[in-house]
């Protein structure tokens, strides 16, 4: 399995990088985690627009679902013919959420292009397992585990901290955690992210394989980020920025 990071920024695009959005890649399948705002655009860099055959939403908050909005125009509008429906799983609404952002009637809102499908605990796609548990969040969101080809990617979306990724991240080769907030940011709500220590916390008790810190916040130095989580965690480390490739 490979994966491509087309956005990283957290809660907001910054000047190098949009929001949330993951492209993941087995067996000529393609998905992607999440579907941020500005990351239609530069996800054109990485895959042909047609031939995504899920997204796979964590919640609805706008920088991890936005573009979903454009996307439905790029399937709907396509010259020679609308494209083939294919899934979106997210949770309990987003096919309303999606209407309104798109100023869309409920019905059929978006209905002739995506599958809208609740979040379950397991799923398939294609050679793609998908398993979920609740995130520690404001809204309703989802920690997401992807496993094909015998490897597998655990992505935190957005959460505080929370037992339940160190559960469904047991064993995983890749764990994609935010780190959204730095130790000293002692002013901001307890349970709405992870700082980078508590990411890398989660990861050392989950024992994965690898850890890459993404849903990074443009006004947080990205070396202060390293810093701290290089204190806290001695394994293979990396940030996320546009563009990197990691073979799972």
């Amino acid at each position: 399995m490979r994966l491509t990071v087309v956005g990283c920024a957290g809660s907001f695009p910054g000047p190098d990088s949009p929001a949330s959005c993951y492209l993941l890649e087995h067996d000529g399948r393609r998905i992607l985690l999440d579907l941020g705002n500005g990351a239609l655009g530069p996800l054109q860099r990485y895959a042909d627009l047609y031939d995504i055959d899920a997204v796979v939403l964590s919640h609805l908050h706008a920088d991890h679902c936005l573009d979903l909005t454009s996307y439905y125009v790029v399937r709907k509008y396509r010259p020679g013919g609308p494209a083939p429906s294919i899934p979106v799983l997210g949770p309990t609404g987003t096919a309303d959420r999606m209407a309104r952002a798109y100023d869309l009637p409920d019905t059929p809102g978006m209905a002739g292009e995506f599958d809208f499908r609740d979040h379950v605990a397991d799923t398939e796609i294609g050679p793609f397992r998908i398993r979920t548990t609740g995130a520690n969040h404001p809204v309703e969101a989802y920690a997401i585990r992807v496993d094909a080809g015998g490897s597998s990617l655990v992505f935190s979306g957005d959460t505080g901290p929370t037992d339940n990724l160190v559960e469904i991240s047991r064993g995983a080769d890749l764990a994609l955690y935010e780190a959204s907030f730095l130790s000293r940011y002692a002013d901001l709500p307890p349970d709405l992210h992870l700082t980078a220590t508590q990411a890398c916390e989660h990861a050392l008790r989950a024992g994965v394989g690898r850890l890459v810190l993404t849903h990074l916040v443009p006004w947080t130095p990205r070396h202060e980020t390293l810093e701290e989580a290089a204190a806290v965690y001695d394994g293979d480390l990396a940030l996320a920025a546009p563009g990197l490739v990691v073979e799972v």
